[in-house]
């Protein structure tokens, strides 16, 4: 368990960026600001100031609230170091086992390359926490835009490694369309029979299905639980034309 207080702030039509408080140190960070203005919102709700900007990779809907919020703040943007140059307000460049501090906080790097060429992931080891962006989602992957199947499933392998208790946040509420595929990719796995149903009546009652854990994904992730290079491709290739 942590305690760091973690706030979910709805962006865009699906995005979620992560308000990060650490009562210790007072500090608070933010990760994949999609825009401003719900950012800075809820930070004066709360009275945080926001020190710091965590970015993922480059996509607009991840890093478009930076320069608003950098400029409010005088908040230092750390990234992916091979985007620097598609992350103009970027300040420190981070690659693998570089780390981040959110006062006695300490998240390490881990280079995931698939969804984008130089995407990050930030695993906060001693709080069995990670912000996985684009990579991992609840019961699915994300798009290979840059990279390939052969990354992608490198990045499923380690991050199956974690402690199955982590608690995964992702940066998107794609979980019902994930889990109308996966119970398509296994159809004889129970388990993700049983969290479709269960996703199903979350997001009908209007709730948010992550963050997730390690452990719930090993179950019913088809992307994680793909065992070879070939079966992720096949899977990723379905998921991108499914329309269930």
């Amino acid at each position: 368990m942590t305690d760091l207080e973690i706030v979910r702030i709805p962006a865009l039509s699906d995005n979620y960026i992560w308000l990060v408080h650490d009562a210790a140190s007072g500090e608070t960070i933010v990760i994949d600001p999609s825009e401003a203005a719900p950012v800075l919102t809820e930070a004066d709700r709360r009275g945080w100031a926001i020190g710091q900007i965590w970015n993922t990779h480059w996509h607009p809907d991840h890093t478009g609230g930076n320069a608003e919020i950098k400029a409010r703040y005088d908040a230092i943007v750390s990234g992916p170091a091979a985007e620097a140059a598609r992350i103009p307000t970027l300040d420190v460049r981070l690659a693998e086992g570089d780390t981040v501090r959110l006062g006695d906080h300490v998240a390490t790097v881990i280079e995931t390359p698939g969804h984008t060429a130089g995407h990050i992931v930030l695993h906060l080891a001693n709080d069995a926490l990670i912000f996985t962006g684009d990579t991992l989602f609840a019961m699915g992957c994300g798009r290979l835009f840059e990279g390939d199947a052969t990354q992608m499933f490198a990045n499923m392998q380690r991050l199956a490694q974690l402690p199955p208790e982590t608690v995964v946040y992702c940066a998107h509420e794609y979980t019902a369309a994930n889990a109308r595929y996966a119970v398509t990719a296994e159809p004889d796995n129970q388990a993700t029979a049983a969290r479709l149903a269960e996703v199903t009546a979350q997001r009908e009652r209007g709730e948010p299905t992550v963050p997730t854990t390690i452990a719930a994904e090993l179950a019913t992730n088809p992307f994680l639980r793909a065992t070879s290079v070939e079966q992720l491709a096949e899977r990723r290739a379905a998921k991108d034309s499914f329309t269930g």
